[in-house]
C-alpha cells in the first residue's frame, strides 16, 4: 500500500502539484455529462482521461489486474482523496453565485484505456438546482495550469437524452492575451505563479448550460 500511494504521488499529485518542465506539462481530456433528477440538475459524471505520460506509474502499479480488482480499488482512492482536496477541480456558476458541492463523490472509479489512466466520477452538487429557465456555466481547471484540462472537441460537455430537448451545452474556449501567454510558459520547475493570479482558470474553457 505503501508504494501504491508513492506512486500515485509521483503520477497524479505531483502533477497536479509541482512542474517538472515549462507549462502544462500534464495533460487531461474531459468529459463531463449533467445528471438529472426530477427537472433538476443533481451532479455532473466526468470522465477524466490521463496522457500517457501522466499514466504510466498508475498503471504500472495495476499491472494486469483485472477491472473490479482490489489495487483499482486503491488507486482510484487515493487519486480521489487528492482531487477532492482541490474542490474537484471544478467551479460551477449560477446567477453570479459559486454552486456548493457534497464532499464526496456518489461513486468513482479508475481504469485502464489503452496505455491511459482513466478516473471516471460523479461530482454531487450540495442542493439540487433547477434547470426550467436556468442559465449555468461550470470549468474543471488546475489553478496553476501545471496540469492542461480541456475537452478535445465540444461534444465532450454532454447532456442526458432527457434533457437534449429542453437544453443545451455550449464551450467556450478563451484565448488569454500575450502577457498571460508569456508569463506562462515562463514558468519552470522552479516557479510558481501568485495563487491569486489562477493562471489556469484563465486557460479554462466554460461550459454553458442553457434550459427553457
Amino acid at each position: 500500500m505503501k508504494l501504491v500511494k508513492q506512486r500515485v504521488g509521483v503520477a497524479f499529485i505531483a502533477a497536479l502539484s509541482f512542474a517538472a518542465q515549462a507549462h502544462p506539462h500534464s495533460f487531461i481530456s474531459l468529459h463531463t455529462e449533467v445528471v438529472a433528477r426530477d427537472g433538476k440538475m443533481v451532479g455532473l459524471n466526468m470522465r477524466w482521461t490521463m496522457d500517457e505520460l501522466t499514466s504510466a506509474d498508475l498503471l504500472y502499479d495495476a499491472g494486469d489486474a483485472k477491472p473490479g480488482d482490489e489495487i483499482w480499488k486503491k488507486l482510484a482512492a487515493e487519486v480521489m482523496a487528492n482531487v477532492l482536496g482541490q474542490h474537484y477541480f471544478t467551479e460551477v456558476w449560477h446567477n453570479g453565485q459559486k454552486v456548493k458541492f457534497q464532499n464526496r463523490p456518489t461513486e468513482y472509479g479508475l481504469s485502464r484505456d489503452g496505455h491511459q489512466a482513466v478516473l471516471t466520477f460523479v461530482l454531487p452538487l450540495a442542493q439540487p438546482q433547477p434547470l426550467a429557465g436556468q442559465t449555468y456555466t461550470f470549468a474543471s481547471f488546475d489553478p496553476t495550469y501545471y496540469v492542461d484540462m480541456s475537452y478535445a472537441d465540444d461534444a465532450d460537455a454532454a447532456l442526458p437524452a432527457a434533457l437534449k430537448k429542453s437544453c443545451k451545452m455550449s464551450v467556450l474556449t478563451p484565448e488569454p492575451d500575450e502577457q498571460v501567454m508569456d508569463f506562462a510558459q515562463s514558468l519552470d520547475k522552479a516557479d510558481a505563479p501568485p495563487e491569486d493570479m489562477e493562471l489556469g482558470k484563465q486557460f479554462a474553457q466554460t461550459v454553458t448550460l442553457t434550459c427553457q
